[in-house]
C-alpha cells in the first residue's frame, strides 16, 4: 500500500503466546486516516482468514453516494463478504450507533472490522453504549436553541453540561433524552461503565483483538487524497451529487428542514458543494463552474482535515487505553 508505516497493537503476553494469539484472534480491526489503504488490507486478510468484514464507516450504512463515500467496488465485495454497507435509507434521521453496534456483532465468522468511524469502533471492541433508542422526544429536543438546551441539562446533569458545549445541540440533546428515558444522568452512566473498563470505557467485548493501525507521512498522504477527489470528479461525481439533490435533498433544502447534521447528509462532500448543487438555473456557466471549482478545493481540505482528526483520536484517545501500553506498540 506504499504505507511509511505499519503499527500492529496486540495483547500484553509473553512469548510465543503472543504469536498464537495474534494469528487466531477473536477480532481483527483495521483503523487509519482515510485514503491509507484500510479496505484493501482487509480484504487480504478477510481471503487468507476465511473472516467477513464489517464496514465501520457512519456514511457508508445509508445507500447511495457510493463516490463520495467512498465504497467498496463490486468486484471488491465479491473477493470477500462485506456487511454493514448500503442498507438504511437516507432520509433515516434516526440511525444511531447503537443501531450499527447490535446489528454489526451478529456475526459467525471471523470479524474483520474496518472503517474511519472511530466511534463504530468503539462500540465493537468496548462495552461502552447505553442501550437506549434516539427517540421522537431527542428529535424535538434538536429543535430548541442551543443555549436553552444546556441549560436544561445543567439542571439535571450539570457534570455532562460542563463537558459539552452548547452549540453542540446534537450531544446534549442525546444526554437530555438519556436522562429522561432512565432517570438516570448521563454521565451517572458514564462512570458506572467505565468502573469495569479502564477509564475511557468499559471493558473488552472480544478477548486478544488483533489491531492494525495504517498510517502514512502526511505529506504522501495529503497528495493521494487530493488525487483521490481528482479521480472522484473523472468518475462522476458531480453527477452522483445532482442526482441525489434532486432526488432528496432538494425538497428539505425548500422545507428548511435540511441542515446537513444528520444522516447522509452529513458526507464530507455535500456541504462543500452546497452552493454549487443550490445555483439557481439562471445562473452563468461561468458561475457554476467557479462554484464546482470551490467545491472541490473545499473537499480536498475536508477531507485533509478530516484524515488528521482520525489520527488524532488514534494517538490522544485509543492509544491511551490501559490495555494498550507503549510496549505493545510494534512499528
Amino acid at each position: 500500500q506504499n504505507l511509511s508505516c505499519l503499527s500492529l497493537l496486540i495483547p500484553v503476553s509473553v512469548g510465543l503466546c503472543v504469536l498464537r494469539r495474534a494469528m487466531a484472534p477473536s477480532l481483527v480491526v483495521i483503523l487509519g486516516a482515510t485514503g491509507t489503504g484500510k479496505s484493501k488490507l482487509a480484504i487480504e486478510i478477510g481471503k487468507r482468514l476465511q473472516g467477513e468484514i464489517i464496514s465501520a464507516d457512519s456514511m457508508q450504512v445509508y445507500k447511495g453516494l457510493d463516490i463520495i463515500t467512498n465504497k467498496v467496488t463490486a468486484e471488491e465485495r465479491a473477493q470477500c463478504a462485506h456487511h454493514m454497507l448500503d442498507f438504511v435509507d437516507p432520509l433515516v434521521r434516526t440511525y444511531t450507533v447503537v443501531d450499527f453496534r447490535n446489528k454489526a456483532l451478529d456475526r459467525n465468522k471471523l470479524p474483520i472490522v474496518v472503517g474511519g468511524t472511530n466511534y463504530y469502533i468503539e462500540s465493537l471492541l468496548w462495552k461502552v453504549l447505553l442501550d437506549t433508542e434516539v427517540s421522537d422526544r431527542k428529535m424535538e429536543l434538536e429543535k430548541l436553541g442551543g443555549e436553552e438546551l444546556h441549560k436544561r441539562l445543567a439542571e439535571v446533569d450539570p457534570k455532562m453540561a460542563s463537558m459539552l458545549h452548547p452549540n453542540d445541540k446534537r450531544k446534549v440533546a442525546r444526554s437530555l433524552q438519556i436522562h429522561n428515558d432512565t432517570g438516570v444522568p448521563h454521565s451517572r452512566w458514564l462512570e458506572e461503565q467505565r468502573q469495569g473498563g479502564d477509564g475511557l470505557g468499559g471493558p473488552l467485548r472480544f478477548p486478544d483483538p488483533c489491531i492494525f493501525w495504517l498510517h502514512a507521512d502526511m505529506e504522501a498522504l495529503d497528495q493521494r487524497l487530493d488525487a483521490r477527489v481528482d479521480e472522484m470528479l473523472a468518475t462522476g461525481l458531480l453527477n452522483e451529487l445532482q442526482d441525489f439533490h434532486l432526488r432528496y435533498n432538494r425538497q428539505k433544502l425548500q422545507d428548511e428542514s435540511q441542515d446537513y447534521q444528520h444522516g447522509i447528509f452529513q458526507s464530507i462532500g455535500f456541504k462543500e458543494f452546497h452552493d454549487y448543487l443550490t445555483a439557481p438555473e439562471s445562473s452563468s456557466q461561468q458561475e457554476r463552474d467557479k462554484l464546482r471549482d470551490k467545491g472541490v478545493e473545499a473537499l480536498k481540505i475536508a477531507t485533509k482535515r478530516y484524515a488528521r482528526k482520525q489520527n488524532k483520536w488514534v494517538r490522544n484517545r485509543f492509544l491511551k487505553r490501559k490495555f494498550l501500553s507503549a510496549s505493545l506498540c510494534i512499528e
